[in-house]
């Protein structure tokens, strides 16, 4: 009898239709399901209801624990009819069909019933089909569906990605996912109390309590306390804390509530009113920030007249960087470009101070360590990267001698760069992003002058395009693909380094300034996390800065954030997200977080405080 290998070394993709590629032979396959079509040398009879199938006992029980078990044990009277209780005709056709192509028709309609039918049936391949066709359509309609479905059949994998897709986009499914609301009380505290949540600020958390409460008040008013214990209500806005939280009527109406407002009232007043004698008080559990799930990598870069090796990390739930130790400490570098792909940073080409790199190194960010990749046919610092489709482009730059208009890809498969469809303009100082799968590049410096103009890599057709100009001439510029704009900030005109910033609209082909940065700045890093835009660090003409700010498109204005710990510029800032060992980028000392907020404020010397006589009237009404 022809044999094929098991499912899991297969390599068949979630489509129904898909035939695997290296089936032993599925000609013969096809050939013995022709059989069982004409009722050839069939030996056994599957009955469901009005449906009837002819079958051949050994290709069933080859992939079937069930009916293995069925016809090597049962008398012979019950090996030549049988029924299986629970699973319809339709389905029951679609596994027999399997049983012989590997071949299953999977809709989204149907696709619990046909896991459940593999499951009933011992059919471990079928299930891992199933489980890919699930994977793929798992969306933010259908993921807590999905993960009581997972976790009801037992099938861990299906459960814990359901449930990672649900911490990963909390404020999406919270807003838009009706099944959220009919959680009990039970998965539903697991969810908000998880410190992976992926909340930019715990009001989205109280909210989604109260509309949860709000789904069927009598039955569930009495879980307000234990709800309001998954809220970090110690990082909530004091005013909002008090007309939202402790005024809500469900709050208002729970004795066993007092408490923690009188807890989270107690510690926002601490908090605000800057005390010296007490800036050694640890941060209680209610405002411990959770786990980021985006982490800002920062490395090299120049400092103090020298290029840096330092690897600096930015967790953005407790607003602080960290420094992180390498196992092999890489060479200094500044004047590189970064990319990532998984869970690895690209550093390419780069400055030393002496030589100009076309050396190329990978971080990896689970083992920690550095290794050498494939070196690009050009020598180039000042270079622009991004990442597309999973290859890393590199485009112009310095190659000591030269400015350059030159552009290659690098596969990470092949580990192997090839050079693609020069830019119509020399560039060494630019900077790129990508946007709907193509890639921007702006500003620059071509050896004579600090540049305007912008073009666009079609990947597609391999060619550059020229964009209408920008406002300002930006060498040491950063831009950044966000909400469907191509966003460009600061840089060098070739008299000062400006705060300036401007997007541009590919759909509009027009160039709009935004809000000005507090900080004037050239060679920093950008990235958006939180849906913000984070320019840090950077060159504002005299020295090397660590200045950090952020930018909220929705109220156009730039807000400060924490500095890096040191004074750099001529570095990139990437992202990575997801990462199994996050605990090893973010800052540490959680606990001491109220502290270093308070010293922070007694060495500003801050005037005034956001806690408000009537938040101390509040604590006496509820106490």
């Amino acid at each position: 009898m022809p044999n094929c290998e098991k499912q899991e070394d297969l390599q068949v993709s979630p489509s129904s239709t898909s035939v695997p590629k290296r089936c032993i032979s599925y000609v013969a396959m096809k050939a013995l399901h022709e059989m069982r079509l004409s009722d050839t040398l069939c030996d056994a009879t599957i009955t469901q209801g009005e449906f009837s199938f002819r079958v051949h006992r050994a290709i069933m029980s080859s992939c079937s624990d069930y009916f293995r078990a069925l016809f090597t044990t049962a008398v012979p009277s019950e090996k030549d009819h049988i029924s299986v209780d629970g699973i319809s005709g339709t389905i029951m056709e679609r596994i027999i069909r399997y049983a012989y192509l590997r071949e299953c028709d999977i809709s989204e309609e149907e696709m619990f019933e046909i896991y459940a039918a593999a499951d009933y049936l011992g059919m471990a391949s079928l299930q891992e089909r199933c489980v890919q066709f699930i994977k793929s359509v798992l969306r933010t309609k259908n993921c807590v569906q999905i993960m009581l479905y997972g976790r009801q059949r037992g099938c861990t994998s299906l459960y814990e990605f359901a449930r990672s897709y649900i911490l990963k986009y909390f404020v999406e499914v919270s807003e838009q996912c009706e099944d959220l609301m009919k959680l009990d009380i039970d998965d539903l505290y697991e969810i908000l109390s998880n410190e992976l949540l992926n909340v930019k600020d715990e009001e989205m958390v109280w909210e989604c309590c109260v509309r949860w409460i709000s789904f069927d008040p009598p039955n569930r008013e009495q879980f307000v306390t234990r709800l309001m214990k998954s809220v970090r209500s110690g990082l909530l806005r004091t005013q909002y804390f008090l007309e939202e939280v402790k005024e809500n009527r469900f709050v208002a109406a729970s004795d066993e509530a007092k408490p923690i407002i009188i807890e989270t009232l107690t510690f926002l007043y601490d908090l605000d009113m800057v005390n010296t004698k007490r800036c050694k008080i640890k941060t209680p559990a209610l405002a411990l920030p959770r786990l980021p799930y985006d982490v800002i990598f920062t490395f090299g870069g120049w400092s103090d007249g020298l290029p840096q090796s330092i690897i600096e990390t930015y967790d953005t739930r407790a607003d602080r960087w960290v420094k992180i130790h390498a196992e092999n400490r890489t060479e200094a570098r500044a004047y590189y470009g970064a990319a990532v792909i998984g869970n690895a940073v690209y550093c390419i080409g780069g400055y030393d101070g002496v030589e100009h790199f076309n050396t190329c190194r990978k971080f990896d960010t689970l083992k920690k360590v550095w290794t050498e990749i494939a070196p690009m046919h050009c020598r180039r610092c000042y270079v622009s990267v991004v990442t597309l489709d999973g290859q890393i482009y590199a485009m112009g730059g310095f190659d000591g001698l030269n400015r350059l208009n030159s552009a290659e890809v690098y596969n990470p498969q092949t580990n192997q760069w090839t050079i693609i469809g020069p830019m119509n303009r020399l560039r060494s100082d630019a900077d790129a992003c990508t946007l709907d799968g193509k890639i921007y590049i702006t500003g620059g410096f071509n050896g004579q002058e600090c540049m305007n103009s912008a073009e666009v890599y079609d990947p597609a057709t391999n060619t550059w395009s020229l964009l209408p100009n920008m406002s300002f001439r930006r060498s040491g510029v950063s831009c950044i693909g966000h909400k469907g704009t191509v966003n460009v900030v600061g840089g060098f005109n070739g008299l000062i380094r400006m705060n300036s910033c401007e997007r541009y609209d590919p759909v509009t082909r027009r160039w709009q300034t935004f809000k000005e940065m507090y900080y004037q700045r050239s060679n920093f890093g950008v990235e958006v996390i939180d849906d913000m835009i984070f320019a840090i660090g950077g060159y504002d003409g005299v020295t090397a800065i660590s200045h950090t700010e952020c930018y909220v498109t929705e109220t156009n204005e730039w807000l400060e954030a924490t500095d890096l710990n040191s004074t750099r510029s001529a570095f990139k800032a990437v992202i990575l997200s997801g990462l199994p060992n996050v605990r090893d980028y973010i800052h540490k000392d959680r606990e001491n977080l109220m502290a270093e907020r308070r010293q922070k404020l007694l060495n500003a010397e801050q005037e005034g405080d956001f806690f408000t006589s009537e938040s101390t009237s509040s604590i006496n009404e509820v106490d």
